[in-house]
C-alpha cells in the first residue's frame, strides 16, 4: 500500500513558536504553567507536563510568582489582567495571527459598536475575540455559518473570523450579510497556513483510497480537515496516534493519504507514516 503525505500538513508557525517559547521558559528547570492546553494536542500537552510545564485550568491554580505561558489561542483581557496580578513572569505565546484577529475585533468594536464573529462559540480563540469587542462596549454576535445570522442586524458593523475557519463558510456569511442589504467592514483573519492545509488535504483526498488525519480530537482545525477529507473520501479516519490504526480500515486499498492538523508536530506524523508502511 502506497502512503502519500499531503503537500502541506502538520504544525504551523504559531504552534512551533508556542512550543519554542514554552521550552525556553523551562530552560532553567524551574517549571512553568500554561493557562489551558498550550495547543490542542493531548500528546504534546502530556509531553510538556513530563517536562514540568503544567496546564492550569484557572489563574488561581498558578503558583504566585511562577512563569506562565499564554496559550497559542490567546486569552481574554480579564484573564491576562488576573495573570499579571498573580505573577510578573508572563510569556505571551499567542499566535501572531490570533493576535491580529484580536486587534481587529477591538478596533471594529470601537468604530461600529456591532461585531459579528464567524467561529465556534466557546472555543478559546473565539472567547478572546468576543471579550475584546465587548470590553469596548460593542454588541457581539457569534455565528458558525450564514444560517445562524439573526434578522435584526444593522449597519454599520464589523466582521472578523476565527483563524482556523473554512473560507467557504466565511464567504457565505459575508454574502448573506450583503444579501440582507448590509455592507460589513470585513477583516479576513483566516490563517494562510490553515488554508494551505485544507486545500492540500482536499487535493490528496481525491487521489487516494483512504486517508488518515492526525491531530487532537479537541483541535478544531484538525476536525475540520477530517470533515473536508470525508466529503471527498468516505474512508477518512481521524486519529491522535499510530496506536489507533486498525489494519481493517485499509482492506483493498492501494493508496492511503496522510495529513495532519496545525497542532501536530512532525514526529507524530512520521510515527503514523511508519506504522502505515508496515501494513
Amino acid at each position: 500500500m502506497k502512503v502519500i503525505k499531503a503537500e502541506y500538513a502538520g504544525a504551523c508557525y504559531g504552534v512551533k513558536r508556542a512550543l519554542d517559547l514554552a521550552f525556553e521558559a523551562d530552560d532553567e528547570g524551574a517549571g512553568a504553567f500554561t493557562l489551558g492546553p498550550l495547543i490542542h494536542n493531548p500528546k504534546v500537552v502530556a509531553q510538556l507536563a513530563d517536562r514540568g510545564i503544567v496546564e492550569a485550568d484557572d489563574v488561581e491554580d498558578v503558583t504566585p510568582g511562577a512563569t506562565v505561558v499564554i496559550r497559542s489561542h490567546g486569552v481574554t483581557p480579564a484573564v491576562m489582567r488576573a495573570t499579571a496580578a498573580r505573577t510578573d513572569k508572563i510569556i505571551d505565546a499567542t499566535c501572531p495571527h490570533v493576535a491580529r484577529a484580536q486587534k481587529a475585533a477591538g478596533e471594529m468594536a470601537e468604530a461600529y459598536g456591532l461585531v459579528v464573529v464567524v467561529g465556534e462559540e466557546g472555543h478559546p480563540e473565539v472567547e478572546g475575540l468576543v471579550a475584546r469587542a465587548r470590553e469596548k462596549g460593542a454588541k457581539v454576535v457569534v455565528v458558525s455559518g450564514p444560517d445562524e445570522l439573526p434578522d435584526d442586524l444593522y449597519a454599520p458593523l464589523g466582521l472578523v473570523v476565527q483563524t482556523t475557519q473554512k473560507r467557504e463558510t466565511f464567504n457565505a456569511v459575508v454574502d448573506r450579510l450583503r444579501a440582507q442589504g448590509l455592507d460589513p467592514d470585513v477583516h479576513d483573519t483566516i490563517c494562510f497556513a490553515t488554508r494551505q492545509r485544507q486545500d492540500a488535504a482536499a487535493d490528496l483526498a481525491h487521489q487516494v483510497d483512504a486517508i488518515v488525519v492526525i491531530g487532537g480530537r479537541n483541535s478544531s482545525n484538525t476536525t475540520r480537515l477530517a470533515s473536508i477529507c470525508r466529503a471527498v473520501c468516505p474512508r477518512t479516519h481521524h486519529i491522535e496516534g499510530p496506536e489507533e490504526i486498525d489494519p481493517a480500515w485499509f482492506a483493498g486499498c492501494e493508496t492511503v493519504g496522510v495529513t495532519a492538523g496545525a497542532s501536530t508536530p512532525e514526529d507524530q506524523i512520521e510515527a503514523v507514516v511508519r506504522r502505515l508502511e508496515q501494513l
